[in-house]
């Protein structure tokens, strides 16, 4: 055995509009799988090796495909959700096995003398090279680019190209389609594992020519899937294939020789499609569909289209930051796989991990309503829609949770896959009724940036009244004239089962006036809801007289009712290690004292913060601060945008960096497992939210735009009603300018502005100098500098912590 020589350069290069890893690592292999993996939020890759070996975690995903699996309970209690639901890795087409005269490529052996591999923002495709030479000496050079459609929702393809390099070779690979790929589970619940371990059932299997389709169902869950591939094959004389099939395996082998100066090319094109009620023929029926267009369009073709749709994501999602490459390198990437997770989607979730790895059992949480779903509404509003669609198709489920938990309207899940609840964290499953009012909130502000009436009467009003309808159910008016709501869990699970958690109480005051309104707007789909003028009344009054908590003391608002009486946890003696805490320290005890997880209070005063004075803000912040920890990687962007708001610019230009760099440096050392997809969009919201001021209270957009010292400007694209604008931050001054579209009416400072073709530009508000708050021992970001180098590696902007995959019984990090 020949070892491989290493290669001199190895990790992430800097560029604007593309990830390179530059050499092979393969101790990170299992972190850039999931940084170059590719979606459409239809279907999703990880970005493994076309030759399946050397691999970290292999996955393959179908949004919404899953298997159910029993949960565990120490003890039992009445509405414990009783099946939990996790992603299945379904069947792998992207594995092209090459052999270089019987030595099969594997990066481990030989030698490799250049191997690079780029992820690109534009083109939309994760492209490889590689010169390699095998143990016996004879070289090769192999290209691959490999793309998952956006517009052509059930296609991927792989462009898989050798050329030898020191003469005439023989040249033979293997083609695959590959179900029941074997996995180490990484649940410690052995349910999880047992759920897993070989979770496909063969029930059809078919191959002639280059062609080959592979039907598969779930055990339990009852999903049946089907994957199809065909090819297309470019080479010298003498080919010959052979294409055999099984249960869970369909290879075509080629094998040629090819002379020196000569390419073997394949394009390999792949179909999936799932179905809870289709049959094998219809399920077949739909890749083959799928197949015949994409030959059709052809590889030039899939190429072509992904450009344009990308430039058109561009052109109204795009930033810029001039001053910091590392930093505008993060937000593009951020931005292209939020695009990744929800471009497609069509009705189903957006997971917390996207389609990109198996973290959270590929569950959604709240985070798509409340982070993700703010980017897309002004960026890519039919997705924001879709996203709310799939909602709506689980009101039935969620009423039915209701029922169970005695109460009216809906109770939508915390954790799910298809609108079940299936979290065994009963704090959170059971008492996080704040997904309700995130949902709603999601739901107003699309129809505020939209005026999309049809999506108001289909989904809009009946997802606002039912959210609402539990509120009263749930709250109660008090002998004080007030109106509670006692026994929730606010975002900050390390305060649980509280009373009037004022994030929970100003979103819940919300929901129930956009409920009121709407009805009012839609009268007769209210009439169908059975709501009446008396239950519109009742909304009303109870979010007038809405409990928000308020410290006269210390001057703050405690994140629950008498939250600011605990205890202050002992940062100063907790180690380093110990973080995450509640991998650490018991529950009781984080629940009694003054110790914050992630923005509760403080994600209020960004979306509620139509309800707090400026001087509030500042106070309340400055307390939080010295309190939150950031176990969550929801946190950092929330903090950066409030940071922002307090004249605290430097500070949130840190909260920033680590937000959008949460995946890139591994910072909670879970990459593994997918990326953060919150956190990339909370990136976004740092941006336009924070540096841009954005704000839609009131349901008109109003800008308070400030730069951060480092960057010497900052740009951003937004979509509103139909039009495109952008927004241009510089040191003295923002410029407003019409992109496409009618003028719009914004504000500047409170000041009213038209946006039209000719730009605006006006003056900025004065900087303010404000002391920089403290933050627990140990767990301030890292002050950010401009980075200048081109190549860079592992960087953790705080202490770095023990990974925390929550399985199937822990919160949500």
């Amino acid at each position: 055995m020949t070892e491989r020589a290493p290669l001199t350069e190895r990790g992430y290069t800097r560029a604007p509009w593309e990830l390179r890893w530059q050499g092979l690592d393969v101790d990170q292999l299992q972190r850039t799988e999931s940084t170059f993996a590719l979606s459409n939020g239809h279907i999703g890759m990880r970005g493994t090796l076309e030759e399946a070996e050397p691999r970290g975690l292999p996955g393959t995903y179908l949004n919404g495909f899953y298997e159910e699996h029993e949960l565990p309970y120490a003890e039992a209690g009445y509405g414990y959700p009783e099946a939990g639901q996790t992603v299945v890795n379904v069947t792998d087409g992207k594995i092209i096995r090459l052999l270089v005269e019987d030595e099969p490529l594997d990066m481990r052996y030989g030698h490799a003398t250049d191997h690079f591999r780029v992820l690109d923002f534009r083109s939309g495709t994760l492209r490889r090279e590689t010169e390699w030479t095998s143990p016996t000496g004879r070289r090769v050079r192999v290209r691959t680019e490999r793309l998952v459609s956006f517009t052509q929702r059930a296609v991927a393809a792989v462009r898989y190209e050798v050329e030898p390099l020191d003469g005439e070779l023989q040249l033979v690979a293997q083609s695959d389609l590959l179900a029941n790929e074997p996995i180490d589970p990484e649940s410690g619940d052995p349910r999880v594992a047992a759920a897993l371990e070989a979770p496909l059932v063969g029930e059809y299997l078919k191959a002639e020519d280059y062609r080959a389709v592979l039907v598969h169902r779930t055990r339990r869950s009852g999903l049946r899937m089907a994957a199809a591939m065909d090819h297309q094959i470019d080479t010298a004389d003498g080919l010959r294939t052979d294409i055999a099939v099984e249960d869970d395996l369909a290879r075509l082998t080629i094998a040629v020789d090819v002379p020196l100066g000569q390419t073997l090319r394949i394009t390999k094109y792949l179909a999936y499609g799932w179905s809870q009620q289709r049959s094998i023929p219809a399920v077949r029926a739909q890749v083959d569909a799928a197949l015949a267009g994409a030959l059709q369009t052809g590889w030039d073709g899939l190429l072509a289209e992904q450009r344009r749709f990308l430039d058109q994501f561009w052109a109204s999602a795009d930033v810029e930051i001039d001053g910091d490459p590392e930093l505008q390198q993060a937000v593009r990437f951020a931005l292209f796989h939020v695009l990744q997770a929800g471009a497609r989607g069509e009705s189903r979730a957006i997971p917390g991990k996207g389609l990109t790895g198996p973290g959270y059992d590929g569950h959604a949480f709240w985070d798509t309503e409340t982070f993700v779903l703010q980017l897309l509404t002004y960026t890519l509003p039919d997705a924001a829609r879709d996203a709310l669609r799939w909602r709506h198709t689980t009101v039935d489920t969620a009423r039915a949770r209701a029922r169970q938990l005695g109460l009216r309207g809906a109770a939508f899940p915390w954790r799910s896959i298809n609108g079940a609840e299936c979290s065994a964290y009963w704090p959170a499953g059971t008492a996080a009724f704040h997904v309700n009012a995130d949902i709603a909130d999601a739901v107003v502000r699309y129809l505020d940036a939209t005026g999309d009436i049809e999506f108001e009467r289909q989904c809009g009003t009946e997802l606002l009244t039912e959210t609402a309808r539990l509120w009263l159910s749930l709250g109660h008016h008090d002998p004080h004239g007030g109106f509670r709501i006692d026994g929730v869990t606010g975002p900050d699970e390390y305060s649980a089962v509280v009373d009037n958690n004022v994030y929970t109480n100003l979103m819940a005051q919300r929901n129930l006036r956009a409920a009121a309104d709407s009805c009012e707007r839609q009268p007769d789909i209210a009439e169908t809801l059975g709501v009446n003028h008396i239950e519109v009344a009742g909304w009303r009054e109870a979010a007038r007289k809405m409990r928000v908590p308020y410290d006269d003391l210390l001057r703050v608002h405690p994140q629950s009712e008498r939250f600011t009486e605990h205890a202050t946890w002992d940062f100063a003696n907790t180690p380093a290690t110990s973080y995450p805490l509640l991998l650490n320290y018991p529950y009781f005890d984080l629940y009694r004292k003054q110790v914050v997880k992630q923005a509760d209070l403080v994600l209020a005063m960004h979306l509620r913060g139509d309800v707090f004075s400026l001087e509030q803000k500042r106070r309340n912040f400055a307390y939080y601060e010295s309190l939150t920890v950031r176990d969550s990687s929801l946190s950092a962007a929330t903090q950066s945008v409030l940071a922002s708001e307090c004249g605290h610019l430097e500070l949130a230009y840190d909260y920033f960096a680590e937000a959008v760099l949460t995946d890139l440096h591994d910072l909670h050392l879970n990459v593994r497992n997918g990326l953060h997809m919150a956190s990339l969009a909370g990136s976004w919201l740092a941006i336009v939210a924070g540096f841009g001021g954005l704000r839609d209270h009131p349901g008109t957009l109003s800008f308070q735009p400030r730069l951060p010292p480092v960057p010497q400007r900052i740009a951003f694209r937004l979509c509103y009603r139909g039009s495109q604008f952008s927004v241009e931050i510089n040191r003295d001054s923002a410029t407003y300018v019409l992109v496409t579209g009618k003028p719009l009416e914004i504000t500047h400072y409170g000041e009213p502005v038209t946006v039209a073709d000719e730009p605006t530009t006006l003056p900025l508000a004065p900087a303010e100098h404000h002391e920089r708050p403290s933050q627990p021992a140990g767990r301030a970001p890292v002050r950010r500098q401009p980075q200048h180098d081109t190549t860079w590696h592992t960087r953790t902007a705080r202490p770095a912590t023990p990974a925390h995959d929550p399985a199937s019984v822990a919160p949500h990090p």
